[in-house]
């Protein structure tokens, strides 16, 4: 679909439908996650994409918790996993038993893990090894796995929420840059204002604490990803898309701000992600097409972990965030 001309009508009531229902989806998600109105955006967005997210932030900033009310509100069955420097590949993916049958003959049998959810929230995911880490690779850009080199498909849609502590780096396992580029943004949960924080401390401490209900079924979310790629994105927004991504990457087409700050830049998936992205945020926000603004605002969560810091941008002051701010002042 190239323009908004040529989607037939029945297209734009859905449109219309679906970004209602995604307004009472972030309204009951906010009642229950206070002072994240940021995080949640970026959140359905993400999950309305397609793709995964990574959310980073100090303890007790309701993660984990936000992960959870976000199943239960898309109407995704989901399950958690607790990444320890222990856990192995099998506890995620599963494993293979050997069963008995009463004639005597044996066969394996496939055990699956709790990757085998529609919403898996892997917690504080880089306490865990490289090798388990690397376990979920396939899972996140196949939707499937291999174990005893027999394929198994994982449920539709399939979504990773993973967490991850900026602060205790004791212990932990940086992700490597192959598994940080499957998370399509990467989300940095703040504290929340003070306003937040007091309705917080009276809604979290009384007798009865609210949970949080179904808003959209499995049926309707897959319908609403659909949509999304539906959406018509224009030539100008395509080419923001294109310049902010191939500016980040030192070389020829980079300036020397970036030659001397960056050492590697973003690949095509930054690309793949801010398309989705600005798609996804127009039909949140319940527009029929993506804006410029939308590329600026998706830039930071979608290039922040698909960059690198030289070690002089260090020695300078200069930040993942402050580089990719400097990059948006070049598209305005």
């Amino acid at each position: 679909m190239n323009s908004i001309n040529n989607t037939d009508q029945k297209v734009l009531d859905e449109l219309d439908v679906t970004a209602q229902k995604l307004v009472k989806a972030k309204t009951e998600i906010s009642d229950i996650i206070f002072g994240q109105d940021n995080a949640i955006d970026l959140a359905l967005t993400a999950i309305l994409s397609g793709g995964h997210a990574l959310m980073v932030g100090a303890p007790g900033l309701a993660k984990t918790k936000l992960a959870i009310t976000l199943g239960t509100v898309l109407g995704l069955s989901d399950k958690r996993i607790q990444f320890t420097p222990d856990l192995m590949p099998a506890d995620i993916l599963g494993t293979e038993i050997l069963d008995e049958s009463d004639d005597g003959k044996r066969q394996f049998r496939f055990v699956p893990g709790p990757v085998f959810c529609q919403l898996l929230m892997a917690d504080e995911i880089n306490r865990a090894s490289p090798r388990t880490q690397s376990a979920l690779l396939q899972a996140m850009q196949e939707h499937h796995i291999t174990v005893g080199g027999v394929r198994h498909d994982l449920p539709e849609p399939f979504h990773v929420l993973a967490t991850q502590n900026p602060i205790e780096q004791e212990g932990t396992y940086p992700l490597p840059e192959a598994q940080l580029d499957r998370f399509i943004f990467e989300i940095d949960i703040a504290y929340p204002d003070l306003e937040s924080e007091r309705r917080m401390l009276f809604a979290t401490t009384g007798t009865k604490e609210k949970t949080a209900k179904a808003i959209l079924s499995r049926n309707e979310l897959m319908e609403a990803q659909k949509l999304v790629r539906l959406i018509p994105v224009g030539e100008k927004i395509a080419d923001a898309i294109l310049k902010i991504v191939r500016l980040a990457r030192p070389g020829n087409e980079a300036s020397d701000f970036i030659n001397d700050n960056i050492t590697w830049g973003p690949g095509p998936r930054a690309s793949q992600a801010l398309m989705l992205g600005v798609r996804a945020k127009a039909l949140l926000d319940g527009r029929l097409s993506p804006s410029v603004d939308d590329v600026l605002e998706l830039a930071n969560p979608a290039l922040r972990h698909r960059m690198a810091l030289s070690f002089a941008a260090r020695a300078d002051g200069h930040t993942i965030d402050s580089v990719i701010d400097h990059l948006k002042s070049q598209i305005i």
